[in-house]
């Protein structure tokens, strides 16, 4: 299956989370589920699979990847030595378009990816185009030299946004590291690890 491309508000509304990180999505307006009958319709207790498939929905919207990227993530993380659930965190969150996005060089995932596409970011002073790229710690990236002046990376030092622990970042250089490992109380705390862990261990 391809990656989502269709109306995002409607998912946002319908998981009850910004899952797609844009400040355009106002849950305060319009907190409940879409369709014609509004608040009132009528809302059945999910089932326990029900349960599971909305959070790993969840997940693949809010890093924006495919049916095949998570579930081949999921087969990389069974076989770590750390927590399943923590290690597919990680395996997401080490991905080049999130690492940017972290680092409070773009304002959702969605548009770090097509930073990443486009050709704008190095690792490690080699020009990259793939946003699944992952990333060690001690990998340093930046965006290339004709693309500084860029309307995309103007005035990121007065953002409010707050770059992960894990980055350093230098805005006036747009520049960034990863430093260390990513602790497990620094992970998506908004989706259940567990239940995506027993759906696909089925």
């Amino acid at each position: 299956m391809s990656r989502y491309t269709g109306p995002k508000a409607r998912i946002v509304r319908r998981e009850g989370l910004n899952i797609f990180g844009s400040e355009k999505y106002n849950l305060k307006k319009k907190n409940y589920r879409p369709g014609m009958h509004g608040p009132k319709g009528n809302v059945s207790k999910p089932s326990e699979y029900a349960r599971q498939l909305r959070e790993k929905q969840k997940l693949k919207f809010m890093y924006g990847v495919t049916e095949r990227q998570l579930g081949n993530y999921f087969k990389k993380a069974a076989k770590a030595k750390d927590i399943t659930g923590n290690a597919l965190f990680k395996l997401l969150e080490y991905r080049l378009d999130n690492v940017i996005y972290r680092a409070g060089m773009a304002k959702t995932r969605n548009q770090a990816r097509q930073i990443v596409s486009h050709g704008l970011m190095r690792v490690n002073g080699q020009r990259v185009k793939t946003p699944s790229i992952h990333i060690k710690i001690g990998d340093k990236f930046d965006v290339i030299d004709r693309a500084k002046s860029s309307p995309l990376f103007a005035d990121l030092e007065k953002q409010k946004f707050a770059p992960a622990k894990w980055v350093k970042v230098d805005y006036k250089t747009l520049s960034g590291e990863v430093t260390r490992a990513i602790e497990a109380d620094e992970l998506e705390q908004a989706i259940s690890s567990s239940l995506i862990v027993e759906f696909y261990s089925k």
